[in-house]
């Protein structure tokens, strides 16, 4: 993610601004090919040193984006068929998909909170979900806090690294660098909960 260009876009009319900051967190969040939480905590940053953002529209445009985005991987992977499954899943493991699935027979909108806010976590979530048929009317609720929780989570740390430097462009790198921090070791914790093997329960005692 170039910073120089996202600066010059948020540097001009808002007009510009908020949609652009839309768009990516809404291509993010359907196909992984931009890095939502690094737009965000660079958009907060950027709003805490200059007027041309408002951190609180920064937080609803997110929010909105990122919640639209689940939305409509979730209308995907439950009106899409076989084959827009498979797509949604790639680079997935198999076995994470099955295993979200079981939990989220159990927990429901839960899962579908900690599914936004844990790597990796949202896909399985809404393939489980639309596999589920889960209603509409519980999905739309959870995701909207779901998305929310997430905007906020990273527009903190732009806020952090804004109300810290006065320069536009360094508290935008300053951002970028506890976003990618925070992403690595919230990557590090999940890959080894995933490793470390369930304990076996015990056996039930013979009756003498």
């Amino acid at each position: 993610m170039n910073l120089d260009v996202l600066a010059n876009a948020w540097d001009g009319t808002t007009s510009v601004g908020y949609p652009l900051l839309f768009g990516l967190v809404l291509l993010g969040s359907v196909v992984p090919v931009v890095p939502t939480g690094l737009v965000v905590g660079t958009a907060a940053a950027f709003a805490m040193t200059t007027d041309n953002l408002g951190l609180p529209l920064v937080l609803a445009v997110a929010t909105l984006a990122a919640l639209t985005g689940d939305l409509i991987t979730f209308a995907i992977a439950r009106f899409g068929g076989p084959s827009a499954v498979r797509w949604l899943i790639r680079g997935q493991h198999a076995e994470r998909v099955d295993e979200v699935r079981e939990q989220f027979r159990v927990h429901g909108w839960q899962i579908v909170v900690a599914g936004r806010l844990l790597p990796a976590g949202r896909i399985p979530v809404l393939v489980a979900a639309g596999a589920l048929a889960y209603p509409w009317r519980r999905l739309v609720p959870a995701s909207l806090l779901a998305a929310f929780l997430w905007a906020l989570a990273y527009a903190l740390l732009g806020v952090v690294s804004g109300g810290i430097f006065d320069s536009p462009l360094i508290a935008m790198l300053v951002a970028t660098v506890l976003v990618l921090a925070v992403s690595a070791a919230m990557n590090v914790v999940s890959s080894r909960r995933r490793r470390v093997p369930a304990a076996p329960e015990p056996e039930p005692c013979e009756s003498v």
